[in-house]
């Protein structure tokens, strides 16, 4: 990425959010395997501001679309503080191996952190884990595969990802949770919108949308997905 690349991909702005379609492949944070990462471009969207903006939440590296950034410790605080009242609307859209046999539904599975001696961590459903809520609906099916819309009510680490597995709806080219141990394509998942109140009491609510990633469009539009959906 280039700070140029960045720039181009912001899909909102005011004086006190970024709303960024974080491209798939950019991890958010620094780590030990992620040499690019956002927090490398946070100056160009300083905007000339002497405060760069910081992540007001997460998205896994292999998930692209609405990332919000707040421009000031204020602006932080009020997110953190939206986040924990889950007044920030968000609904990701994924294509799915399978499908399931209804058209919509809930899932409700707790999950947890499990870690394993020289294998990293995963997250799998259990009881003892933390209360995990999703609602879901079948926006498409085509061919073995089901374009899903994601809506879910809490935020815990790969929920998405681990929900449409619990489901029996593996997301395509996950290489985690799914049947693709080494993926030709990148993960399908989007975090397509987000809602949330305006800061300044004067301003409309915040909706942003983000466009289908490229390597998405194709099993998109095998599902019945249009640029017009």
């Amino acid at each position: 990425m280039t700070p140029d690349e960045i720039l181009s991909r912001v899909l909102y702005k005011d004086q006190d959010v970024i709303v960024l379609d974080k491209p798939a492949g950019l991890a958010v944070h620094a780590g030990p395997n992620s040499p690019d990462h956002l927090e490398l471009y946070l100056g160009a969207l300083a905007f000339g501001w002497a405060e760069m903006p910081k992540l007001a939440h997460r998205l896994d590296r292999d998930t692209s679309g609405c990332l919000i950034l707040g421009r000031h410790a204020k602006a932080i605080k009020r997110l953190g503080k939206m986040f924990e009242h889950r007044r920030v609307e968000k609904v990701y859209w994924s294509v799915s191996h399978g499908s399931p046999a209804a058209d919509s539904g809930t899932v409700d599975a707790p999950l947890l952190k499990v870690s394993a001696r020289g294998q990293g961590w995963r997250i799998k459903v259990d009881p003892a884990g933390q209360p995990s809520i999703t609602d879901w609906s079948v926006l498409g099916r085509s061919d073995g595969l089901s374009w899903i819309e994601w809506r879910p009510r809490t935020g815990r680490t790969h929920q998405i990802r681990i929900h449409a597995q619990y489901l029996g709806c593996p997301l395509l080219g996950d290489a985690y949770y799914g049947p693709d141990p080494e993926p030709k394509v990148r993960l399908h998942l989007l975090a397509r919108a987000v809602a949330f109140p305006a800061l300044a009491p004067s301003k409309d609510p915040v909706r942003v949308t983000a466009p289908p990633p490229e390597h998405m469009v194709e099993a998109l539009r095998r599902c019945g997905w249009s640029p017009a959906s």
